[in-house]
């Protein structure tokens, strides 16, 4: 494979400060990002999924930001697909692709291929959607260990979309969503160089609380006020997610402010546990040690040096 041909790929749990260090590799590697999050695409989401600011967005060019409305269903699969093609087109320009995000299965889907099957099944998707409303996400779980255990183990059972996904692929075709993703292949033909930031849990966990108390501060909740009023509901796939789904419930009554702060900062604690749980079991991933002395400009300067070194070899 052509050295050239190299793609830099920074992940780490939410708070961890890969925008920022991003920021930093896309001016000293001539570089352009593609956001590896699954929400970021979504337009009108940007307190809640601390989207780049659009000065950043000018100064660095990003991809997959702000690419659809949030009632549009986009999975793992298809932003593979159209990645790969950006890829490419960045590496016409001569300029150095860089993925970031926190999403481990669309850095997966990009890098390594991943294929979600078929085409969706309105009727059978509503049949499951009343399931889900009558009877909650657990039948629907205990049914897809047992038709498809592997992806079983594998998909947040807090994310009822993905599971409700793997078992209309399986009402479609007969075969488990893990054993169609082994027989399809894709061809790759760049090679990722992976690097994750990782923190003292603890110092995580307190940034994590900090980063909470900011978004409300800055105005999460009139953020979700807006989305409303264009119609917008946490039923879709896109506000069904940290952050936005407690301000939805706090919304509606169901919980105070305070109640609802801290089911944010719980739940993000246990979002940022399984983001690092995902990415530790990618030996390829080279971990920066991070701590609150070391500088954007510093981390960067680092990955910068060992990704020069690797496209080299």
């Amino acid at each position: 494979m052509p050295h050239q041909r190299r793609v830099l790929v920074l992940v780490g749990p939410t708070a961890s400060g890969k925008s920022a260090v991003s920021l930093e590799l896309g001016h000293l590697l001539n570089g352009e990002i593609l956001s590896a999050d699954s929400r970021q695409l979504y337009r009108y989401l940007d307190i809640g999924t601390a989207k780049p600011s659009l000065a950043d967005r000018v100064s660095v060019p990003h991809h997959f930001v702000d690419e659809v409305d949030p009632d549009a269903e986009y999975n793992a699969g298809e932003f593979g697909v159209r990645g790969r093609a950006v890829i490419d087109e960045i590496f016409r320009r001569g300029r150095t692709p860089i993925v970031v995000g926190g999403s481990g299965l669309y850095v997966q889907s990009l890098i390594d291929g991943f294929f979600e099957g078929p085409g969706a099944d309105p009727k059978f998707r509503e049949i499951l959607e009343r399931r889900l409303k009558s009877a909650g996400i657990g039948p629907l779980v205990e049914e897809l260990w047992r038709i498809d255990p592997e992806t079983a183990g594998r998909i947040d059972p807090t994310k009822p979309r993905r599971v409700m996904r793997a078992l209309e692929v399986y009402h479609l075709t007969g075969r488990a969503l893990s054993r169609i993703q082994r027989e399809s292949t894709v061809t790759i033909d760049f090679k990722p160089r992976m690097y994750g930031l990782r923190w003292d849990r603890n110092v995580l966990y307190a940034r994590i609380e900090r980063r909470c108390d900011q978004m409300i501060g800055a105005g999460l909740v009139a953020e979700v006020d807006a989305l409303v009023e264009r119609g917008y509901t946490d039923r879709m796939n896109s506000l069904n997610t940290v952050g936005y789904a407690e301000v939805f419930a706090y919304r509606r009554g169901e919980t105070g402010y305070e109640e609802m702060l801290r089911q944010f900062k719980q739940n993000s604690r246990r979002y940022a546990k399984r983001q690092i749980t995902w990415f530790r079991r990618d030996g390829r991933i080279q971990w920066i040690a991070m701590d609150e002395s070391r500088s954007a400009a510093d981390v960067a300067e680092q990955i910068r040096r060992d990704f020069i070194a690797g496209t080299l070899q």
